[in-house]
C-alpha cells in the first residue's frame, strides 16, 4: 500500500554515495513498516493520547509538550560547542543558524536552526536533514548541532555513502554531547525477538534512556537499558545499518531493531523499496520509542517569539489514514 508523503523510492547508488544538498527534506515521518507504510505514526497524536504508564498531550498549540523540558548538559571536548553547553529534553530547538568560524571543525559549515519539526528521517542513512535529501551525510552542515552517527568501515567499503568518516570514530570525544553510545530497549511481551537500539552521543542517549523509562516502562523488559554503554562498531552485537528502522535528527539519533534486515540499505538497485518491518514485532513499543525519541529527543534551543505556535509534526489527517491501515493489517 502507498501512502502519500509516506512511502518513497529508493535513489540511485552514485547519489547515495554523493549526497544531494537540494529539493525538498525526506517526507517519511515515523517508524515505516511493509512497503513504506508508517507505523509509528508522523509524530501528532491527539491530545490524551495514553504511551505506558504516563499520559502525554501532545499539543498542536503553544510552546509545549506535556513532557518536563529539561537541561541534558553535554558532554564534550570540542571547542565546537560555540557556547553551548545545554540541550534541551522536550525542547523545541529553532534559532537562527551560523556559520562555523575559521578555527573551529568543520569551518564554514552551518550549525544550528533546526526545529522539534524538522527531525524525522527515514531508514536512509542522511536523512532528516531539513530541506536536504540524498544519501549520506559527507560534507553537510549540522542543522541540529549535533554529529551524524557513524557506521563501521566494512559498512562503509560495501557502500561509499555509510562513509563517515570525517567526523572520527565513534569514541571521538570532540564529538558533539560526546562519544557514541547506545542503549537496549527489549519487549516484555511474549512477541519475539523485538530488542531495539538507540545510538547517539552520550547527552542524548543518557537523557533518552530516562525519558523512554517515565513514557513506556510498561511496554519494556527489566534488561532494558537503565544507562548508556559505549557503541563498539566491532562487537558482533553492535547496532548495524541495515537494522536501522528510523533516523532523527540530522541522521544524528538512530533507532534499530535486531533480526531486521533492510536489502535496500546495501543494494545496488536504485528502486528497491525498504523491506518490510517484522509482522510479529511489539507494536506497542515501537510507537511509544518512536514518539518518545520525537518529542523528548534533547534540541538546542534557539529564541522564541513571545507569539509562537508550535507546529505538529504532521497533520491528523496523515495519521488518521496511518492508524486505518494499522487497524486493517493486524
Amino acid at each position: 500500500m502507498y501512502l502519500p508523503l509516506i512511502s518513497q523510492p529508493r535513489r540511485s547508488l552514485r547519489q547515495r554515495a554523493e549526497g544531494s544538498t537540494g529539493g525538498a527534506s525526506s517526507g517519511a515521518k515515523g517508524i515505516t513498516g511493509g512497503s513504506g507504510e508508517s507505523e509509528g505514526g508522523a509524530g501528532g497524536l491527539s491530545s490524551g493520547h495514553s504511551v505506558g504508564k504516563k499520559l502525554i498531550q501532545w499539543r498542536f498549540s503553544g510552546t509545549s509538550t506535556d513532557g518536563e523540558a529539561s537541561k541534558v548538559p553535554l558532554s564534550s571536548s570540542s571547542s565546537m560547542s560555540l557556547g553551548k553547553s545545554s540541550a534541551t529534553a522536550y525542547g523545541y530547538g529553532g534559532g537562527d543558524s551560523i556559520v562555523i568560524p575559521d578555527g573551529q571543525p568543520f569551518a564554514g559549515r552551518s550549525a544550528g536552526g533546526g526545529t522539534r519539526g524538522q527531525i524525522f528521517g527515514n531508514r536512509t542513512y542522511g536523512s532528516g536533514y531539513p530541506g536536504i535529501t540524498g544519501y549520506g551525510v559527507s560534507g553537510r552542515g549540522f542543522p541540529f548541532w549535533f554529529w551524524p552517527v557513524v557506521w563501521s568501515d566494512t559498512a562503509a567499503e560495501s557502500q561509499p555513502y555509510l562513509n563517515g568518516s570525517e567526523y572520527g570514530n565513534a569514541s571521538n570525544t570532540s564529538r558533539f554531547g560526546g562519544p557514541l553510545m547506545e542503549a537496549t530497549f527489549i519487549s516484555n511481551s511474549s512477541s519475539p525477538n523485538t530488542t531495539f537500539h538507540v545510538l547517539s552521543d552520550n547527552s542524548t542517549v543518557t537523557s533518552l534512556i530516562q525519558s523512554i523509562d517515565a513514557n513506556c516502562s510498561h511496554y519494556l523488559s527489566s534488561s532494558s537499558s537503565s544507562s548508556p554503554i559505549p557503541f563498539d562498531v566491532s562487537s558482533a552485537n553492535a547496532p548495524q545499518p541495515q537494522q536501522a528502522v528510523q533516523y532523527y535528527r540530522a541522521s544524528s539519533v538512530v533507532l534499530t531493531l535486531d533480526g531486521y534486515n533492510n536489502s535496500a540499505t546495501f543494494s545496488s538497485n536504485a528502486n528497491l523499496t525498504d523491506s518490510p518491518l517484522p509482522s510479529n514485532m511489539d507494536m506497542n513499543l515501537s510507537v511509544c520509542l518512536n514518539q518518545t525519541i520525537a518529542r523528548a529527543v534533547p534540541l538546542v534551543n534557539g529564541a522564541l517569539p513571545s507569539s509562537f505556535v508550535a507546529p505538529p509534526l504532521a497533520s491528523v489527517a496523515v495519521l488518521a489514514v496511518v492508524i486505518s491501515f494499522l487497524l486493517s493489517s493486524f
